[in-house]
């Protein structure tokens, strides 16, 4: 690999995302209320109800591992 690339990072599935939360034992609802997401969006997120193009649907997701893409303030 050349100089000053990174390597892509390792996306989960939200299938994964999932398991990670219940082998952590941690809840979403206090994973979304932590992050200061609704509860509700972030489950349509692991169910795969919305897209995560943009927003906070986009946020929830990088930070889910479930896509790779960069958070900008």
């Amino acid at each position: 690999m050349k100089a000053g690339l990174s390597k892509p990072a390792k996306v989960k599935t939200p299938d994964q995302a999932m398991a990670e939360f219940h082998r952590t034992g941690k809840s979403v609802s206090s994973w979304a209320k932590e992050h200061g997401f609704n509860t509700n969006m972030v489950y349509g997120i692991l169910k795969g109800e919305r897209k995560c193009l943009r927003g906070q649907s986009h946020r929830i997701a990088v930070l889910l591992g479930i896509k790779d893409g960069v958070i900008e303030d």
